[in-house]
């Protein structure tokens, strides 16, 4: 199926999207089909703690342990990744891509610690209607990239923008510095 190549992706802004809610986001696809895409922005933390809204997720959630901004749409609702070892998806884990799932929060945490090694929560999500990333991604707003297993899991999250970029080699590499404003370069 072709719309799955975009799950366990990345989706990194291009500098067309500065000045919008997207810019520099970086954003780890979960799914993609006919009907649309859905993915969560993994380098906006904010400095909402986890137990705050989730005290019993507090102590799985990795560093630091606050709310990500996962994206624009239901921002009231909070959707949990796991990184995964190589055995089986614990109950209330569904693996997404790799060593990357999705934990449903109502799930106990004493059937999800042990099996994971590492925890974000996400405020919201990012998605698309069907052919509408397609669509973004033709006409030079997107980045598409291969995920590493850390990246949605770094303490450093608000750097992954310029890493991802780095890593990339080439011209990709050079947009990591790309100015702020570039008027000013």
């Amino acid at each position: 199926m072709a719309e799955a190549r975009l799950v366990g992706r990345l989706l990194v802004a291009t500098p067309q999207l500065r000045g919008s809610t997207f810019e520099n986001s970086v954003i780890l696809m979960l799914s993609h089909d006919g009907d649309g895409a859905l993915g969560v922005i993994v380098n906006r933390p904010t400095e909402v703690p986890v137990g705050n809204l989730l005290p019993t997720w507090q102590h799985v959630a990795s560093e630091p342990s606050v709310i990500f901004q996962g994206g624009p749409v239901e921002t009231d609702s909070a959707l949990g990744l796991v990184r995964l070892g190589s055995g089986g998806e614990p109950l209330g884990v569904r693996r997404v891509s790799g060593e990357v799932g999705v934990v449903d929060l109502d799930t106990p945490t004493e059937v999800v610690e042990s099996a994971v090694g590492g925890m974000r929560v996400f405020a919201g999500y990012a998605g698309w209607a069907a052919d509408q990333v397609e669509g973004e991604i033709d006409e030079g707003s997107w980045y598409v990239v291969d995920a590493e297993p850390s990246d949605a899991f770094r303490v450093d999250a608000q750097v992954l923008w310029r890493a991802v970029l780095r890593r990339q080699g080439g011209e990709l590499a050079l947009m990591a510095s790309f100015p702020a404003d570039p008027t000013m370069n």
